[in-house]
């Protein structure tokens, strides 16, 4: 089997109903269409990656397993293999679920955030090789999960929508990034931001890509929102709804090449950040 180089990228943003787990999704989605190996793995207790792929989140062992511990990250991977499924070439999954939700009693101590992140670790590492990405979907607040993808991820996707509440989100995000740089992961770099459901003629998503490039742009000038913007369309829930992805229903939709267009940029940005 051959060895990859597998990176880490968390997707996020505190606020909920920012595209993230479409965008989270829709690049691993598109980077699988050009040959790269991706794990999803699905850190949210709404498990909207999970049904996005059009899987049940009861049918499957997944996330809660592999965080307690209880399972190897191996015994709990979907693929298309599995029946009734039908997978993104590429693209393999951990299951999220409701039960994600009792992940602090299931932990339990005061270690409890510390055993979440050493367990997610060990799995990642248990995987090194297997995957060229694994995306980690996190939850839109600081729950359990999402600490412990601050604490293991090698880059953070932001995602966010012109809404002021989403700006503020975004704020928050990267106030929680720069709080893991410093306490827990030194190593996370902020890759990038995703602006979704973008209408450049709308005064709102105007002031959030002045907002964006004033916030989170580099010393040296470099710019950290990704060039490629994904634009409003009524497409994306619908395949959303079908368990589906753009590529598996619409290829040819522009939202699609869009979304191709971003994970070049996204793999761009990994090659030279690693030197």
């Amino acid at each position: 089997m051959e060895k990859r180089h597998t990176r880490v990228i968390a997707v996020g943003n505190q606020k909920g109903g920012v595209a993230k787990t479409t965008n989270c999704v829709h690049i691993a989605a598109a980077l699988g269409e050009q040959g790269r190996k991706c794990l999803i793995c699905d850190l949210d207790m709404n498990h909207g990656a999970t049904l996005h792929l059009g899987v049940s989140s009861t049918a499957f062992l997944g996330a809660f397993e592999l965080l307690t511990g209880e399972e190897d990250p191996r015994d709990v991977i979907i693929t298309n293999d599995d029946d009734r499924v039908d997978l993104p070439p590429n693209v393999d999954l951990i299951p999220g679920g409701r039960h994600l939700e009792k992940i602090d009693h299931a932990l339990g101590g005061l270690n409890k955030v510390r055993v979440a992140e050493d367990t997610l670790m060990r799995s990642l590492v248990k995987l090194e090789g297997l995957y060229d990405y694994i995306f980690l979907d996190t939850a839109p607040n600081l729950t359990l999960p999402t600490i412990a993808a601050y604490k293991v991820a090698d880059w953070f996707i932001l995602s966010t929508i012109p809404d002021p509440f989403a700006i503020t989100g975004l704020g928050n995000a990267l106030t929680d990034i720069h709080g893991a740089q410093t306490y827990a992961n030194s190593n996370v770099k902020l890759l990038g931001v995703v602006l979704s459901c973008f209408d450049a003629r709308q005064k709102l998503a105007r002031s959030l890509l002045q907002y964006v490039e004033e916030k989170f742009t580099l010393q040296d000038g470099t710019k950290l929102s990704f060039g490629t913007t994904i634009s409003r369309s009524a497409v994306v829930p619908q395949v959303q709804q079908s368990g589906k992805t753009l590529f598996q229903v619409y290829p040819k939709h522009p939202i699609a090449e869009q979304y191709r267009k971003l994970a070049e940029e996204v793999e761009a940005r990994v090659r030279a950040q690693k030197g």
